[in-house]
């Protein structure tokens, strides 16, 4: 078989979209041959529901890709029309970046940085099996049209392609998104390797001509006067929006139309197997499971700055294309809507990542990572995190180094990464802030210190960037100390500030450090009165007024931090058989011999093991190894 072999690679990506491009990049750049393969050339990096990048949560992984070398938060300011800081009436537990972006020029801007890396070959064509040596291990990859390519490590990275097809009312078939051919064969090797597969399903809204929407009846959307950039290597940059988007509802005459034609969708029909998302349901699902509500908002933005295409956010279905016209039609403002893309929902195979550890490789595969929708995850953040880690990975074991492995204390990528593998999926998982038990100290503007020191120790983040960050690290120390020290004594202009912040004056003088505490204070409101103040970039002020106003909420989450790292120490064999602990419940062994947890610490996060049953791990390995028990 291998007298037809084209080449050899150390690593080898199935698929280019937001996890492919992700993964090859990383592992291109750790010094490793890699190999990117893409049903079309014209589709790497392509957005085939919203061209969005960031959201809640979602603008915390892509901070934190950033932080670690990835890409996707320099393309994305490279490329948006579009710029909002998402829950600013909050706190800043939940701020999240989201910019809208040009679908074609986000595309053509990761192609040209893919094509000019070193060490990275793209390739169009299908690969249809994965090739291993007698050891069970990954030895290469074949294409459809029987080109057979040597790799020590593949990444699967396959979105909604596998087996995938298309349903629009009473019609389906087979394609993968936007009318691209679908990958057919290689769910097939997959099984045979004895990978477990299942069926997800998700859906995207039609797009519809800029020229038949009436705006006036919308509601503008403003993007935000002062931009913070997606990417650290941005900050204090100028920036400008190029664009406005709106907002639509519908109403009750839309419902109707829907409910009296809810049996002509092959979701509520039965056709549709596969487990839609949860948290992005389609316009027939929130219809019908949320009957009180009078009306849901639609987001109208623009598909990019050459085009008139506008994608209508919030409204994807499978309904047919005449019930779709139909409904869209009654809403205020798409009276006249012009149809240009339909509506669709699409079913494909995805695997069950409580086969995966959590450097993302396969237990019964060595070699073989997956990544992205092929995971169980939807969205386009969710899939580049997961391709970096997977990339990175990929790349470190080929050079023999110790594997990535970001725990939950450390960012919304370990979050996730550690949800998929540990507690497994019911459905296409989406990242939140709520998912974060630690998320006050994961915020999306510490992600430089909290991970640049991670990207420059495993080698893809430039010492420049990681020297920056240092020194904002310690600009923010300095300062917090400085204003711990800077005493303002009261004065008739100062009260009547902090009266207007609706706060209490003060009699003698007071620590910068704790009227900035006082939750109605800003330290922009007492600047004028800090005459021993700096200079300093508005990110490091951002980060000392966080610091200082939620300290002890900090602190309290560092210590639950330092508990749970206590029994992450507490290690586990892989090979260890859970059935022979008569204390642990019938229910405890079964979900421990499946995941086959590393740590304590993991094994306590599994869905269906208890405190009683970590109590129980606890004494007995730690009579095994003569262990302290530290309870």
């Amino acid at each position: 078989m291998y007298d037809m072999c084209l080449g050899e690679y150390d690593v080898v990506v199935i698929g280019a979209g937001h996890a492919g491009v992700e993964a090859a990049l990383a592992s291109a750049r750790l010094g490793c041959k890699t190999c990117m393969f893409t049903i079309s050339l014209d589709f790497i990096a392509n957005m085939p529901c919203n061209p969005s990048i960031g959201g809640t949560a979602k603008g915390h992984l892509v901070r934190e890709i950033d932080a670690l070398g990835g890409e996707m938060a320099i393309a994305a300011d490279a490329t948006f029309l579009q710029s909002r800081m998402l829950n600013r009436g909050k706190g800043p537990a939940v701020h999240s970046l989201r910019v809208q972006s040009d679908r074609v020029a986000y595309h053509m801007y990761m192609k040209r940085v893919c094509e000019q890396t070193p060490g990275l070959d793209i390739k169009q064509g299908e690969v249809i099996e994965i090739l291993t040596d007698d050891t069970g291990a990954v030895s290469g990859v074949m294409t459809k049209v029987g080109a057979i390519y040597k790799t020590k490590k593949v990444v699967i990275c396959s979105g909604t392609f596998l087996n995938a097809i298309i349903y629009v009312g009473d019609t389906a078939y087979h394609s993968g998104p936007d009318q691209m051919q679908g990958a057919d064969q290689l769910t097939s090797s997959l099984i045979k390797l004895g990978l477990q597969v299942r069926r997800f399903k998700t859906g995207t809204p039609a797009r519809v001509n800029k020229r038949s929407i009436d705006f006036a009846k919308l509601e503008r959307q403003l993007g935000d006067e002062d931009i913070v950039p997606m990417s650290f290597t941005n900050q204090g940059k100028k920036m400008q929006n190029k664009v406005d988007c709106y907002i639509a509802y519908t109403n009750e005459n839309t419902h109707q139309i829907i409910r009296d034609n809810i049996h002509r969708s092959p979701l509520y029909g039965g056709k549709i197997e596969g487990v839609g998302p949860r948290y992005c349901p389609s316009i027939e699902d929130k219809v019908m499971r949320f009957a009180d509500k009078p009306r849901h908002q639609i987001f109208v933005e623009p598909c990019g700055e050459n085009t008139e295409e506008y994608y209508l956010q919030g409204m994807s279905s499978s309904l047919p294309v005449d019930v779709q016209q139909k409904m869209y039609r009654t809403i205020e403002g798409f009276e006249h809507i012009e149809i240009m893309r339909h509506a669709y929902a699409i079913e494909y195979d995805c695997i069950d990542p409580t086969q995966l550890r959590a450097t993302l490789e396969f237990k019964q595969v060595p070699g073989l990572y997956g990544a992205g929708q092929f995971n169980g995850t939807s969205g386009y953040e969710e899939a580049a995190a997961q391709g970096l880690v997977a990339g990175i990975n990929a790349a470190l074991s080929v050079q023999g180094k110790e594997p990535l492995v970001l725990d939950r204390s450390t960012c919304y990528i370990g979050t996730l990464i550690d949800d998929l593998v540990t507690k497994g999926i019911s459905d296409p998982y989406r990242m939140m802030t709520s998912r974060s038990e630690y998320r006050l100290i994961l915020r999306q503007d510490n992600a430089d210190v909290r991970l640049m020191p991670i990207g420059y120790k495993v080698g893809l983040l430039p010492k420049e960037r990681y020297d920056a960050c240092m020194q904002k690290k310690q600009a923010v120390e300095d300062e917090i100390k400085r204003m711990e020290h800077t005493t303002l004594a009261p004065s008739t202009e100062l009260n009547a500030v902090l009266e207007k912040c609706g706060t209490a004056p003060i009699k003698t003088g007071v620590k910068l450090g704790d009227l900035i505490r006082r939750p109605q204070v800003c330290y922009g409101d007492i600047a004028p009165f800090d005459t021993g103040r700096h200079s300093l970039p508005e990110q490091v002020l951002e980060q000392v007024e966080i610091s200082l106003k939620y300290e002890g909420y900090i602190k309290r989450q560092l210590q639950q931090v330092e508990q749970m790292q206590k029994l992450e120490k507490k290690k586990l064999s892989e090979d260890f058989d859970y059935s022979q602990i008569d204390g642990l419940r019938l229910e405890a062994r079964e979900k421990l011999n499946k995941i086959k947890p590393t740590s304590i610490g993991q094994a306590s996060r599994i869905s269906g093991v208890s405190p009683a049953d970590v109590s129980v791990l606890l004494i007995y390995f730690s009579k095994e190894r003569g262990q302290q028990i530290d309870q």
